[in-house]
């Protein structure tokens, strides 16, 4: 037995040379498209055909999901290139400098980014089976790079749900359970994050791992594949208007290259399909978009099922769509772009050379200034994304003001960050930094605005000249001296960075005060918010200057050792003013009042940002939770709050406030607290116009746009007294989602729009949605009796990336007491 396993392991090789490479239907041993393959089924046949193939198939796996799971890439081609794949990747690298002469078309397929829409992945497997077999004539010219499932965790969720719930017949009634996933759902990833909207903000760990290896090749073509609604036939390339100014007329026009030979193939086979609708090329955070500001022909394919479709489904004009139908399409469209890619290979390379070359955007130079804390977030992202920056100088700089929206002078210093569109990564320094976007079309997919500047809460101008700058290899390091006989130790309060030192030290139970007022030591100023951390607090904590120089260092934080509690001017530190901070107990709710996705942003904020721990509650079981365990609630937005906020729920939430809880309700779960008895917030009332307009009837869409707001900034004033406003400046810009609109409370207006200031500083708002808004609330405080209720109209967490509005959200947990 011994020798006849020693003879099979050393005749691997000769074995499967001597057999032909299988199909996944004979691998997996069913018919590929008639049932949902799970995610190590996947990973086991491209490591199959990767030991198979070696000469024509590279496969490594680039990182890990948070539940564990690998993430594939797989690089498809001719024994010879691959061979010579790395030179390959630097020659096509140097096109970004004008330099060297490529000759191979780089193609990347990324499947099933939405975990729910789940054929794509299916269909990764026969594509790269194609590939090697009936259409390995295009691997002669051509690199395909296939990453067969973006989002395991998502996919891999839907997948045994769905298995879990389908009927052993096959049941194409849309009533069926098996058409009808619950709240959790299988298009989002641990974290419940769309990864379709985090290319550019790279807050996940699946995008984080995945750009460092689209940078390192820059493809000439980058396809993500999608599913739609049940009901919708095809969508593939040209896209939708707006295109964003940035893009070529190369771009543009390949797409409709494409287009047109998916068309041939779906016209042949009677398969509907359409074009330039829906899906726009704006928003940079897409798996089209961003790749477009790389210089790639970036594009969505859509079919119809998703998540609703499972094996086969009734339409609503009686067809039936199966796994299969869907599989079928999307097969067509991946060797249809491969085809033409390779056909066009001299194009792509001559064409992406020149996105790279003589750029003249507008705006040469972009300098901002800032808290230190919040320029090392922002270069954090820039080095994800390849992108140079440095340093200035002492300078008297004239420009567009992002503060004022308008022409003027700007101070720069030597610690004044500079990024500047003369670099390769220009276009997608211009798409991520300018003012405003420019809209040819006001209906769009998505947000309109979302300019870093604003997102991370830095001053900054926009400059027509290039702003010579110093070299970025530097890092700005606080110089942490912890005395060991003082009496206190003060660090400041201005950014998440310090929110996520505090959340350290509290659960170091080591004891943390902040101030209500402010005060000066040994002529230094500290604002309020201030951190203090006094000796006597801690006195019978062994390992407190310990900890404290370990946290310190590990966020980088500065620190001032006081000698005495007596202050130079202001509260001294035994003052009233001077408040403990608590260790709050947090719960957060979950289920279907709420939305995944903002569920998910404010479960990855406590994990994956401050590291503190919460508990999350379920609407199931609400009812039978005792919340005086808890200190802090956070209902997130949702729909679904109409049923849920009444009755005895309602009650026992606002006892429990009264009683010293702290409330923090979010977007429209405010709704349904509005006008009711013990909450102050009250919804703003309209002013019908009582003339009667008669519209065309396809005129309607576009007067719906005057009552929306497509994420637009706004500026906004903010209360710093308050200690929901600790840290901020008095002018906040905000990301405003929609046109909810909420009146100013009789006291604890934290942020709000003041009259007459109802007007975006970049994205689109509706001329009646800027009437609806004006003089709102955005964020306020209700004191009711012992507790109190936190009212956050927008989202300072959105997807994770508006950085500038963190801090509110941990003044709501740590600083509202």
């Amino acid at each position: 037995m011994t020798k006849f396993l020693l003879f099979i392991t050393l005749n691997i090789p000769f074995l499967l040379s001597a057999q032909e490479l299988k199909s996944p239907s004979n691998f997996l041993g069913y018919e590929i498209g008639t049932q949902f393959s799970r995610h190590h089924q996947v990973v086991d046949y491209f490591t199959y055909v990767a030991n198979y193939a070696k000469e024509n198939v590279k496969l490594i796996e680039y990182g890990k999901t948070n539940e564990q799971r690998p993430l594939l890439l797989a690089y498809i081609s001719t024994a010879s290139n691959l061979k010579n794949i790395e030179q390959i990747r630097l020659e096509h690298l140097k096109n970004l400098t004008g330099e060297g002469s490529p000759n191979k078309a780089i193609v990347w397929l990324s499947y099933n980014v939405h975990g729910n829409e789940s054929v794509s992945t299916e269909v990764s497997m026969q594509t790269m089976y194609e590939l090697l077999t009936s259409k390995k004539q295009y691997l002669d010219n051509t690199i395909i790079i296939i990453d067969p499932c973006i989002n395991p965790d998502g996919r891999d969720r839907y997948v045994n749900w769905y298995n879990q719930f389908k009927n052993k017949n096959l049941t194409t009634n849309p009533d069926s359970k098996e058409h009808h996933e619950g709240w959790i759902n299988g298009r989002s990833n641990h974290y419940m994050f769309d990864l379709n909207r985090d290319w550019a903000w790279l807050t996940q760990v699946e995008s984080k791992q995945r750009i460092k290896y689209y940078n390192k090749w820059l493809p000439h073509v980058h396809v993500d594949f999608h599913e739609q609604g049940v009901d919708s036939p095809y969508y593939f390339a040209p896209a939708a208007e707006p295109y964003h100014e940035a893009i070529t007329n190369f771009q543009r026009e390949f797409q409709t290259t494409i287009g047109k030979n998916h068309a041939k193939y779906f016209d042949a086979n009677g398969w509907f399909y359409f074009t330039k609708e829906f899906f726009d090329l704006l928003y940079p955070s897409y798996g089209d978009t961003y790749p477009i500001y790389n210089g790639s022909i970036g594009m969505t394919y859509e079919q119809g099922g998703s998540g609703r479709a499972g094996l086969a489904i009734k339409t609503n004009i009686g067809d039936t769509l199966s796994l299969k139908d869907r599989f079928n399409h999307h097969l067509t469209t991946g060797i249809s772009t491969v085809e033409v890619s390779s056909k066009n290979a001299e194009k792509l390379n001559s064409e992406f050379k020149k996105f790279y070359q003589n750029k003249n955007h507008k705006y040469k130079s972009y300098v901002l200034n800032g808290n230190t804390d919040k320029i090392n977030s922002l270069t954090n992202l820039l080095d994800q994304h390849n992108i140079e920056y440095g340093f200035g100088k002492e300078a008297t700089l004239k420009g567009h003001l992002y503060s004022t929206n308008k022409t003027g002078n700007f101070k720069s210093s030597t610690n004044s960050l500079i990024v500047s569109t003369s670099q390769a990564k220009g276009t997608l320094v211009k798409v991520l930094f300018e003012p405003n976007a420019k809209l040819s079309d006001s209906l769009t997919y998505d947000i309109t605005a979302w300019s870093l500047p604003y997102a991370h809460g830095l001053d900054a101008i926009a400059t027509t000249n290039t702003i010579a700058s110093a070299s970025s290899d530097r890092k700005i390091d606080a110089e942490i001296s912890i005395d060991k006989n003082a009496y206190a130790y003060i660090t400041d309060w201005n950014s998440i960075n310090d929110a996520k030192f505090l959340a350290s030290l509290l659960k170091e139970n080591i004891r943390v005060r902040f101030t209500q007022k402010p005060f000066s030591l040994d002529n230094t100023n500290h604002k309020r918010g201030s951190l203090i951390i006094t000796k006597p607090d801690n006195s019978n904590n062994k390992e407190f200057l310990s900890v404290l120089q370990t946290v310190s260092k590990r966020y980088n934080k500065n620190i001032t050792s006081a000698q005495t509690g007596f202050m130079d001017s202001g509260k001294d530190l035994g003052s009233n003013s001077v408040k403990m901070i608590s260790k709050p107990k947090i719960a957060v709710l979950s289920g279907d009042p709420t939305s995944t996705l903002r569920f998910g942003e404010i479960w990855s904020f406590f994990e994956q940002e401050l590291d503190y721990p919460i508990t999350i509650l379920d609407d199931r079981y609400f009812k039978r939770i005792n919340l005086s365990k808890y200190d802090v609630l956070i209902l997130p937005d949702g729909f679904g709050y109409s049923e849920f906020l009444e009755g005895k729920t309602l009650d026992d939430i606002t006892n429990w406030v009264s009683n010293g809880g702290n409330l923090i309700v979010m977007g429209k779960a405010i709704k349904n607290l509005a006008n009711k008895k013990g909450f102050d917030i009250k919804t703003k009332e309209e002013k019908k116009d009582s003339t009667i307009s008669l519209k065309a009837y396809d005129k309607n869409e576009r007067e719906r746009m005057k009552d929306a707001i497509t994420g637009a900034i706004f500026k906004t004033k903010v209360d710093i007294t308050h200690p929901l406003g600790y840290g901020y400046n008095e002018d906040y810009f905000t990301l405003k989602l929609g046109q909810d609109a909420y009146e100013y409370l009789d006291n604890g207006n934290v942020v709000y729009l003041e009259k007459n200031n109802n007007h975006p500083v970049s994205g689109f708002a509706g001329s009646e949605a800027q009437k609806r808004i004006d003089q709102t609330l955005i964020y306020g405080v209700q004191k009711n009796e012992n507790g109190n209720i936190i009212y956050m109209v927008d989202n300072p967490l959105f997807r994770g990336f508006w950085e500038n509005g963190k801090l509110f959200f941990a003044n709501a947990i740590f600083m509202v007491n």
